[in-house]
């Protein structure tokens, strides 16, 4: 073997998972930017990713392995700096491992993240997030299980992951009701249910029954949703929610878009960013920022505290009519 197979391998189990103790999504995130990139080497270089030696992933090819990604499979700067992400940190692990490598692992470490523009938040107003919740057909049993996932993710912002990982036992009815999770980095924390959502819940778990340890929204095999599913299902019953909220169809509405929508509600209720940040789970309340930023009413209250300019309006009538003929030339 080269030495990058036994050292990449190293990387997953000693580094990733065992001193980092990454989460399961990060681990697979990781694995599939380097399944791709083994991939593109092995059909540049003409070897086989277990003959491939970490000089062959120099950083020429490291960057047209980037433009790949951009030009070919149509991935956004997003994800393309997502992949970027994977390669450097297992490269820094490299550079201990090989510091006769040390002049390659320095150029691909030098290769910068792409610049992004950052776009507002898509969101949900009011009407659409109660059109939305209530279009599953609650006649059938996975429209009850829908209309569920949908009152709880809008009400508590969950993450997608989140909402799949959730057991029966992390729900609690009683007094102060809530759900809890265990959120990105392995930050547990819990969330207030409405009266609403707790009384949702209730009559859902009734139905699902099953242990403390089942999932909460499972399959009718009774295994948990994956990430597409969710994606699938919000999407079709946006679909269907359009036909009484006709503006649905102007947006693109996704599981993260319930998340996005709960927090332009709670701020829309005056609840401050530092208690939003806390719901959500971010790690830093400038994460929080772009809620503001995407929140018309805010800005509409700063217009209305400040002073208008002491102008009239009018048309400009130009000095001298040639002259003017001859500046629009």
């Amino acid at each position: 073997m080269s030495a990058l197979a036994p050292t990449l391998e190293s990387y997953f189990t000693e580094r990733l998972i065992g001193q980092r103790q990454a989460s399961a999504n990060t681990v697979a995130a990781y694995r599939d930017s380097w399944r791709l990139l083994l991939g593109f080497a092995q059909a540049r270089t003409g070897k086989t990713p277990n003959r491939l030696d970490l000089g062959d992933l120099d950083a020429a090819l490291i960057s047209a392995f980037l433009e790949h990604l951009e030009t070919e499979r149509h991935n956004s700067v997003r994800t393309r700096n997502a992949r970027l992400a994977a390669i450097r940190s297992f490269f820094h692990y490299a550079a201990l491992r090989h510091p006769e490598h040390a002049g390659l692992v320095a150029a691909v470490l030098d290769i910068p993240a792409k610049r992004r523009e950052r776009r507002e938040v898509a969101y949900l107003t009011r009407p659409e997030v109660d059109a939305l919740v209530e279009s599953p057909d609650r006649h059938t049993w996975h429209g009850r299980r829908d209309h569920a996932l949908l009152a709880l993710g809008v009400q508590t912002g969950l993450r997608v992951s989140e909402l799949t990982g959730l057991r029966n036992r992390d729900v609690e009815l009683g007094t102060g009701p809530h759900v809890r999770c265990v959120g990105k980095g392995r930050k547990q924390r819990s969330t207030p249910l409405d009266r609403v959502s707790a009384a949702t819940l209730a009559v859902w778990m009734q139905e699902r029954g099953g242990g403390p340890d089942d999932t909460l929204f499972p399959t009718r095999g009774n295994s948990r949703l994956s990430r597409h599913a969710v994606g699938h299902l919000v999407t079709k019953h946006a679909v269907t929610a359009q036909q009484s909220c006709p503006s649905l169809k102007a947006k693109h509405t996704t599981p993260h878009t319930l998340r996005h929508s709960c927090a332009m509600d709670l701020l829309a209720s005056g609840v401050d960013r530092t208690v939003v940040a806390l719901w959500l789970g971010h790690e830093r309340v400038e994460t929080t920022n772009i809620y503001t930023h995407a929140d018309m009413t805010v800005k509409e209250k700063a217009l209305a505290r400040a002073t208008p300019l002491g102008t009239k309006p009018g048309r400009y009538r130009p000095a001298d009519p040639l002259l003017a003929f001859l500046e629009s030339l």
